[in-house]
């Protein structure tokens, strides 16, 4: 047959890896193949051909199990008992396997049963065609354990709600008893393989995580015990813990559960010995660890309401926790957060729990050390650790709850004191840097009116050891314990001076948790550190130029907050004064002769980021400006101005200045209506010049901001900007795919919004509005989510505007927009239904499709003749492996 050997060919270039392009067409070719009717035979074909290759036969399976989810529709009602048969007798054989096959074949199967109604008995003629026979129970048991899997999670059957719900009562529900007396059939069976135990053991499970069996049954079921003696065996130990654990989470109602967990829980404390036992397996450990931590969680009220026969849960899963592997270590940690909610609600914690979590505490404390400096972790090892302590933070969050944060904070307080008092030679930096990073991790619940434990801990940070670990970690101890400080202003001397110190250090991670360090206290005491204002300009003008950028940006953003605490006029000219500095050193690059070194420039860059941050923190000081600030706006304006016309080619350049632009029309306000139109000229000129978004992006601000302002010469800036905006951007389209000018035409579409809200004259000239229309088609086509919602909302404006309301009184501006609307239409209309339909079955997001829909609803109702007439060639042009036929002709 032609299809087999064209797709033998086409898997067989999978196996030599050509080029790409190769690649690509067999990938397509196949993808179209398997929507054809003729996959059905052709692959059952290759299912049943001797000679074919593994990859090939695996390759028709998939297939079919695909097509019996997508494409049943092919199949004529009367052929369904055949195309049953006919993967029934596939299944017959391969009975030896492999395995990918039989799950595939046994996918069609359970997605068939689930569209043929007429097959209401399906369990059972899989049990009397494949369970008596020990050879192919393992195909029956991966049929069962399938079944009530797909039915609740294939949710791209084309089925309504209630055929699935009568499928699911007639191929599961009805049969739950039936698959557990087989089940308890088979795991009893003299001479049953392990093998077979482990898919009794899949099958179970698949059916109570589904919800279909009565849990109450497994009382007087031999399952539940044949599970925990499994245990003992390497070969089912994974799949009973897989198991035991989803019975005990099923089992979460405690009252309509009881008679089955009072079988669960000896069970499972008998365990506990065993991790004594088996404590240099860790994926034994691991196993137990899973099944102590569901029972623990899913019985935690009756832990705290039952101590003296639950609480062996609890000393078991505090053994877990002190195991030495991180990998096993975290599963525990559910747990002790959610029984610290159970004991957080009651008026006093029983002495057991609270020495369970001071043993926990201090367990995570020793977890939290790094490694000795002999065997230091690295790479994706050392990532991995430093991510996983925060995790661990949060469980020490969880024993302040159980145990009041205070005396959490003392008792890690007194393991650095202890450490400290020791001779400085047996000393390791390590058991001082774990317990400062918990107290880090604690000060997120600490009582900003703590009166014993906070102010020891602060005043023993001078004390430390100056080793850069040891360093980091107490300045992010500062960070987080700033709002007490606040409180405490007495404390913040202390603190500004280890800071700064910090600052000096060699060690760029100190350094940057000094800027963090820095910023917070700036942030949360910024009306205690008004009067070190001046000393923070010397500090920057002195040792600014020594730090990296990123620290030198949180000086900034710390400075912005102290001065957002002043009074108006003297937080104006402080800004000002720390503006003036970053704004010369601007000026000097743009003013100079010839081009600037890559050193200024990245030192231009730098000092625009770090005014951007600034203009962040603060955000401005209303309509009327301070008298330090009246001519800044111009002043400012004109050596930005300058500075783009000299380096405005520079993307990264322009980006962080029209960053600071952004924050500056925010900041300056209607004090930006005097330089408005010269910088809608410079956005216009920059953009033509270069292409570069950032120019779009600060016109469409600009448009949003002032667009409705009675100004001609603004309205001719903004018509100027959007004509040679829309013209550049047709000749980069002209030259480039629209997926390599995502950028510019998000943008674009930002722009364009702005236009059509505040300027609609502008937009709808018919001068301009085809090729505005092109690119919002163009934007339907990028893969970015906010490109395409964003134009969607633009064409849903266009379509939905006034102008086209036969019962809205219209202007005469509006006669000329409805007839520019229409022209447009009428020349590109059927190219923009066939984008928008593609999109919609494609790759739009889906919450776009109420966007969409109303598009659609409104041309059709507006333009009924031109869709008519359009429909059929768009929907010729849709590829069939995307929608078939028989769904374009329903359409």
């Amino acid at each position: 047959m032609a299809d087999i050997s064209a797709v033998l060919a086409a898997l067989d270039v999978f196996t030599r890896t050509p080029d790409k392009a190769s690649l690509d067409k067999a990938n397509s070719w196949l993808q179209e193949f398997q929507h054809s009717p003729e996959a059905w035979t052709t692959c059952n074909v290759l299912l049943s051909s001797p000679g074919v290759p593994l990859a090939a036969k695996v390759f028709a399976a998939q297939t079919i199990r695909t097509k019996v989810t997508y494409d049943l529709s092919q199949v004529d009602t009367a052929n369904l008992s055949a195309l049953r048969d006919t993967l029934i007798a596939a299944l017959e054989a391969y009975t030896s396997g492999p395995r990918s096959i039989i799950v595939q074949l046994c996918l069609a199967l359970a997605g068939l049963a689930m569209q043929f109604s007429a097959w209401d008995n399906a369990v059972e003629t899989m049990i009397a065609k494949f369970g008596s026979n020990p050879s192919t129970v393992p195909i029956l048991l991966q049929f069962l354990a399938l079944l009530p899997e797909e039915l609740h999670t294939n949710h791209k059957v084309p089925i309504t709600d209630s055929e699935w719900n009568d499928r699911l009562s007639a191929l599961v529900t009805t049969n739950v008893k039936r698959v557990l007396n087989l089940l308890n059939l088979y795991i009893q069976a003299s001479g049953v393989t392990i093998d077979i135990q482990n898919q009794v053991f899949a099958c179970l499970r698949s059916w109570i995580v589904s919800g279909e069996v009565y849990l109450p049954d497994l009382v007087s079921s031999p399952l539940l015990g044949f599970a925990f003696e499994a245990i003992s065996s390497d070969q089912l130990f994974d799949s009973v813990v897989d198991l035991i654990c989803d019975i005990i989470h099923e089992t979460q109602e405690i009252d309509d559960n009881m008679a089955l967990i009072e079988l669960i829980v000896p069970r499972a404390i008998a365990l506990r010995p065993l991790l004594s036992q088996d404590r240099e397996n860790p994926d034994r450990i691991k196993g137990y660890a899973r099944i102590f931590a569901e029972a623990g969680e899913t019985y935690r009220i009756l832990i705290v309401r039952h101590p003296e026969t639950f609480y062996p849960i609890v000393e078991a899963l505090a053994e877990c926790t002190s195991y030495p592997d991180l990998d096993i270590v975290p599963i525990t940690f559910p747990f002790w957060s959610r029984l610290a909610q159970v004991i957080g609600k009651k008026s006093s914690v029983p002495p057991p729990f609270a020495q369970a979590y001071r043993s926990v505490m201090n367990v995570i404390i020793k977890h939290l050390q790094f490694p000795p400096d002999a065997a230091p972790l690295s790479g994706q090892e050392a990532e991995d650790f430093r991510a996983f302590r925060h995790v661990m933070g949060d469980t020490l969050k969880d024993c302040c709850d159980v145990l009041e944060t205070e005396s959490c904070l003392l008792a890690t307080y007194d393991m650095i004191a202890s450490a400290l008092s020791r001779p400085g030679s047996t000393i390791s930096w390590q058991e001082i840097e774990a317990p400062l990073f918990a107290l880090r991790s604690m000060g997120a619940v600490v009582d900003p009116k703590d009166e014993s434990s906070v102010p020891k801990i602060l005043q023993l940070i001078p004390q430390l050891p100056l080793h850069p670990r040891v360093r980091y970690a107490a300045l992010l101890i500062i960070s987080r314990y700033t709002e007490w400080i606040n409180m405490h202003p007495d404390f913040i001397q202390l603190q500004l001076q280890y800071i700064s110190a910090g600052f000096g250090d060699p060690d760029l991670e100190v350094c940057a948790a000094a800027g963090q360090a820095l910023k917070y206290l700036c942030q949360d005491c910024k009306q205690h550190l008004v009067p070190v204002l001046p000393t923070l300009h010397t500090f920057l003008n002195t040792v600014g130029s020594k730090l990296l950028q990123d620290d030198r940006r949180k000086i900034y953003e710390a400075i912005a907050h102290v001065i957002s605490a002043m009074p108006m006029q003297k937080a104006s000219e402080s800004l000002k004064s720390f503006s003036l500095d970053i704004l010369a050193a601007i000026h000097t690059v743009a003013s100079k002769p010839g081009q600037a070194t890559k050193q200024e420039l990245q030192a231009v860059s730098d000092g625009l980021e770090n005014l951007e941050a600034m203009l962040f923190v603060i955000g401005g000081f209303g309509e009327e400006l301070p008298v330090a600030c009246q001519n800044t706006c111009q002043e400012t304006w004109s050596i930005f101005q300058v500075f783009l016309s000299k380096y405005g080619t520079d993307s990264e350049l322009v980006e962080r200045s029209t960053r600071v632009l952004r924050y500056g029309l925010s900041f300056f306000d209607r004090a930006v209506l005097a330089v408005a139109p010269a910088v809608a000229a410079s956005m216009t000129i920059g953009f033509e010049a270069t292409g570069i978004a950032s120019y779009l992006w600060i016109g469409g601000k600009l448009v949003g901001q002032f667009g409705d302002e009675d100004d001609e010469s603004l309205h001719g800036a903004f018509a100027e900007l959007f004509h040679r905006s829309t013209n550049k951007l047709m000749n980069l389209l002209h030259t480039n795919s629209a997926g390599t000018l995502s950028d510019v035409i998000d943008d674009y579409m930002r722009l364009s919004l702005q236009v059509l809200r505040q300027t609609p004259d502008i937009f709808f000239d018919p001068s301009i509005l085809p090729s505005a229309f092109r690119a919002a088609s163009e934007a339907l086509t990028l893969v970015q989510s906010d490109v395409v919602i964003t134009a969607l909302d633009l064409l849903q404006e266009i379509f939905s505007h006034q102008c086209l309301d036969p019962s809205t009184p219209n202007p005469p501006n509006f006669i000329t927009y409805a007839h520019s609307i229409n022209n447009v239409l009428d020349s590109q209309g059927a190219n923009f239904i066939g984008t928008l339909l593609v999109g919609l079955v494609g790759d739009f997001p889906p919450e776009s499709n109420p966007v969409v829909i109303s598009i659609f609803r409104i041309v059709a109702a507006i333009w009924p003749t031109q869709i008519l007439a359009w429909l059929p060639d768009v929907l010729q042009q849709m590829p069939s492996a995307v929608v078939t036929d028989q769904v374009k002709q329903t359409f």
